[in-house]
């Protein structure tokens, strides 16, 4: 697997703040041709990605990877782009920074809005996933859904900050006063651990992910999770690559290329090895009809 060069978290906090001045995201903005032009020309792409396993992460020796980074990996390099400069901020960084012209993308467990859709454009589905809670160990509240938790008035449970599982509550009853958000899944995991909150939510892949790399021993996720039910329908998210509103020729190259992989099963290939199955793939759902509600 090819991965990214070793970027030090100072140079990633210096690239987020400067804005990616070099070439602002987009080249129309530069005095040059669309965002695809010159990312072609250069051979160079500016992608913003959320630090959430299994979507993505920064390893020790400072190199991203994650299933959403290689899939935007392999298809930048479809378009000749060899060289894609990834940027790791926080989740509800991504669509601002993007709007902002500091990504040519943004992608990492992205999921696809009708609310969202209104802010910037999504490619198409590249996965499906559902959602996954995690209790103290021993579930002694008896939580198995966010129904549970809005029925207890006394619960409290701990989200990412700007991730969906929070809306998902709030149609499911549970209160504003019950919810704390935090800002990275680490934070997540640690307000569990200590007792700060009685349930953690988030997607069930993250999770699982999340609880192997922190190996803590006074938590456990809940099996067989009920998952949301928004306006009389089970709720299922769909994630996707996003890209500024202006970029329409960059968003349909992408999508070309995505739909290749779909039939090729290039897809599932690049998402496997990040516990990712044929059960994610995300069908034949479109974007249009996700961003329509």
């Amino acid at each position: 697997m090819k991965s990214f060069g070793k970027m030090t978290v100072a140079s990633i906090a210096l690239l987020a703040l400067a804005g990616c001045s070099s070439n602002g995201g987009g080249g129309s903005e530069s005095g040059g041709g669309s965002t695809l032009e010159t990312i072609e020309e250069e051979g160079t792409v500016t992608v913003g990605f959320a630090n959430e396993r299994p979507y993505a992460y920064q390893e020790a020796d400072g190199t991203i990877t994650g299933q959403s980074v290689e899939i935007a990996r392999a298809i930048f390099e479809e378009m000749g782009v060899e060289e894609l400069e990834g940027s790791v901020v926080d989740f509800d960084s991504l669509i601002s920074g993007l709007n902002s012209r500091n990504f040519d993308a943004v992608t990492a467990g992205m999921y696809i809005t009708p609310e969202r859709c209104e802010n910037a454009a999504f490619g198409e589905p590249e996965y499906q996933i559902g959602i996954g809670i995690a209790t103290q160990a021993g579930n002694p509240n008896d939580i198995n859904s966010y129904e549970d938790i809005a029925a207890n008035p006394d619960l409290t449970v701990a989200v990412m900050s700007g991730a969906i599982e929070r809306e998902y509550m709030l149609s499911n009853g549970v209160a504003e006063n019950q919810i704390q958000q935090v800002n990275d899944i680490s934070a997540v995991i640690t307000a569990l651990d200590t007792g700060r909150v009685d349930a953690i939510t988030m997607t069930d892949l993250t999770l699982q992910t999340a609880m192997q790399d922190q190996e803590t021993e006074n938590i456990e996720i809940v099996e067989d999770v009920e998952q949301p039910i928004v306006d009389g329908e089970e709720v299922i998210g769909y994630g996707a690559a996003v890209f500024h509103p202006d970029d329409q020729d960059l968003l349909e190259r992408y999508n070309e290329i995505l739909a290749e992989f779909k039939e090729s099963g290039r897809l599932l290939e690049l998402m496997e090895p990040f516990g990712f199955t044929e059960a994610n793939l995300p069908g034949d759902i479109t974007t249009e009809e996700l961003c329509a509600g």
